[in-house]
């Protein structure tokens, strides 16, 4: 099967390169083919300019939002890696969402989605440089989720969603810790689901 992984650190050789590196081992090795769409090294613009509103007028989209969304549709699942800021996206990531995701290709209407996006696997890697007991204290889990199942990926319809949060990455800590990450990336990339995979 076909897995698009779309990586959007800043950089490459941070630790979540190698989770993104180990999700790659264990698709592989379980017999997929991964295209990897690495957004900084690639040169992604995030920035929406007026010729990204084409959707909204019946005209053709930017050949670069073309390029992306054929990428997602040759996929039978899509894995995002990177970092949080702000509770959120990288701004790169989240400017893929608002230029590739566009009405007519992810959404219709708010009440109804394409069917373009559902019928996917989506796994989505993501770190903290926080410590889990203090992503609780402060309530920032629900939010976070909240964004992704409901804000972003559920609102185009997909439901097949598995989060993975990996704390204090960011620290020269605990390697066992980071191995044990490492570790669950590569059972995601191996992950195979009725219907998924």
């Amino acid at each position: 099967m076909n897995v698009l992984a779309v990586f959007a650190h800043p950089v490459r050789d941070a630790f979540m390169g190698q989770v993104l590196d180990s999700f790659v081992v264990g698709a592989e090795a379980a017999g997929h083919h991964v295209e990897i769409a690495d957004l900084y090294r690639e040169g992604f613009e995030p920035v929406m300019r007026p010729e990204d509103y084409a959707a909204f007028e019946a005209r053709p989209m930017p050949d670069d939002v073309l390029r992306e969304q054929a990428r997602v549709e040759r996929a039978d699942a899509v894995a995002l890696i990177y970092p949080i800021f702000w509770w959120g996206f990288p701004a790169i990531l989240k400017g893929w969402f608002d230029r590739v995701w566009c009405m007519g290709w992810a959404w219709d209407s708010p009440e109804t989605p394409t069917s373009i996006l559902p019928g996917r696997k989506w796994v989505v890697m993501c770190s903290s440089g926080l410590t889990e007991r203090t992503y609780d204290k402060y309530g920032y889990r629900e939010p976070f989720l909240h964004l992704l199942r409901v804000g972003t990926l559920g609102y185009c319809g997909v439901d097949d969603l598995e989060v993975r949060t990996f704390f204090e990455v960011d620290r020269d800590g605990d390697a066992q810790l980071k191995e044990r990450y490492l570790a669950e990336a590569r059972e995601l990339g191996a992950l195979e689901l009725p219907g998924s995979f």
